[in-house]
């Protein structure tokens, strides 16, 4: 009986040696990030250009919905996003940089996930849930991203930015929560 397990046990190792394939380094761009105040502001940038593509995606979103409450909500986040791109603005400035925004390709699916939600479903409660499935989506990713630039900001001893990304990163938190609630109150019960 040991030796069947034994061979077991090798042929078990064997097999996942064989299907495991070795990961690659990848080399690093020649502008590459070289210390934590290049991978910050690499993030503002970066961030900045999803809050301004917010902009231009929540009017859509608001069109789409059909919940009252929904539509408000999302009304009150954009002036929100509007103030979060003049934020990181003024966080750019602090830092003594030009506001410059690079491409964020995780928002940017993130958007055609939530376009495609909105293709996909039917005007009404169910497109309503499927807009704020998607809103969260974004929300959390956002909530993510604040945080980790507070603490590169606390490291980097970058006070007064420091305080503007925490007050976005509360502003994040509590659209998610009260996407949560719009959600659990009526319309993931109505899109049955």
């Amino acid at each position: 009986m040991e030796t069947k397990t034994t061979t077991s046990k090798t042929a078990a190792k064997s097999a996942v040696k064989t299907t495991t394939k070795v990961a690659a380094k990848i080399p690093a761009k020649k502008d590459a990030a070289k210390n934590l105040n290049d991978l910050f502001e690499d993030a503002l940038k970066d961030i900045y250009w999803a809050e301004k593509a917010l902009t231009k995606a929540l009017p859509k979103m608001q069109k789409n919905a059909t919940d009252e409450e929904l539509k408000k909500a999302i009304e009150s986040h954009l002036a929100e996003t509007e103030e979060h791109v003049s934020r990181l603005e003024e966080c750019f400035a602090k830092l003594g940089k030009k506001a410059q925004a690079k491409k964020c390709d995780a928002m940017q699916g993130l958007l055609d996930e939530g376009k495609s939600i909105m293709e996909e479903t039917e005007p009404g409660a169910v497109r309503d849930a499927g807009i704020i499935a998607a809103s969260q989506k974004v929300e959390h990713y956002e909530i993510a991203t604040y945080g980790t630039l507070a603490a590169y900001a606390k490291v980097l001893e970058q006070n007064e930015c420091l305080k503007l990304l925490l007050q976005t990163l509360e502003e994040e938190k509590k659209c998610d929560q009260l996407l949560t609630k719009i959600a659990d109150t009526t319309l993931n019960s109505k899109s049955k």
